[in-house]
């Protein structure tokens, strides 16, 4: 991929509008590993692709400033991409005129990320693991 950018894509996730009835629905269907798991979100190991369940209510942070759609009205994911350095990329995005939708932000989770979208709308999020977590 142009300008340092990998093309590796590490985790899906996809904004479900009701969390229990979607974690039921993959754990009967694909009977994947669950990596980590809440009131709120379920990670799911894919092979080498963590696919996460998240309740669209806890969508907004991850992609503002643009609005979360309704399941009705389209698509619905943010794509993540890990890095190794997050500041690095942002800085290399922004050479070639990619504008930053927000970040980089250090997340309670253990990661540090920043968002950006493609032409069309689409979410992309860039994460490096924080050190210590």
């Amino acid at each position: 991929m142009a300008n340092g950018l990998p093309n590796e894509v590490e985790v899906i996730t996809l904004f479900v509008d009701e969390i229990a009835s979607s974690k039921a629905f993959y754990a009967r269907v694909f009977a994947p590993e669950v990596v980590w798991e809440d009131a709120v979100s379920s990670v799911l190991r894919f092979g080498g692709l963590l696919i996460n369940l998240l309740d669209v209510s806890q969508a907004p942070p991850l992609v503002e400033p643009l609005p979360v759609g309704k399941s009705s009205a389209g698509a619905r994911v943010l794509l993540t991409i890990r890095v190794r350095d997050v500041d690095q990329v942002c800085s290399a995005l922004r050479e070639i005129g990619v504008d930053l939708l927000n970040g980089p932000i250090d997340r309670p989770w253990g990661r540090r990320t920043a968002s950006f979208a493609d032409p069309s709308g689409h979410a992309w999020e860039i994460a490096q693991v924080i050190k210590g977590r």
